[in-house]
């Protein structure tokens, strides 16, 4: 199991219509990230900078950055784009984070 973290940014004053987007995420979305191996997805926000930490757990061979060329993940993206900063591409900027630590009781 892999664990994967990076960061995006949420335009000011925007965290309520993100959080209820997220909330109702697209079925498909969702059967897709699972389908991909991603057994685990959060993310939380900064609101002093407006910094997105998402983190997921993955099985599979990718995370849900790497699933840019499905149609579904093209339209969510597009969906997004009003409240995120985002790429030319619609995609969000997105910033990988380097696991420093990490401390698991799972085999105890």
């Amino acid at each position: 199991m892999k664990r994967l973290a990076f960061k995006m940014y949420l335009n000011e004053g925007r965290k309520a219509e993100y959080k209820k987007r997220h909330d109702e995420i697209w079925p498909e979305l969702k059967q897709l990230l699972k389908n991909a191996g991603i057994s685990e997805y959060s993310i939380f926000l900064d609101e002093e900078t407006n910094t997105l930490f998402a983190f997921q757990k993955t099985g599979g061979k990718c995370c849900s950055q790497d699933l840019g060329q499905t149609e579904i993940v093209k339209k969510w993206w597009a969906y997004m784009q009003d409240i995120m900063k985002t790429n030319a591409d619609n995609s969000p900027v997105s910033i990988p984070l380097e696991e420093v630590f990490y401390l698991g009781f799972d085999n105890e």
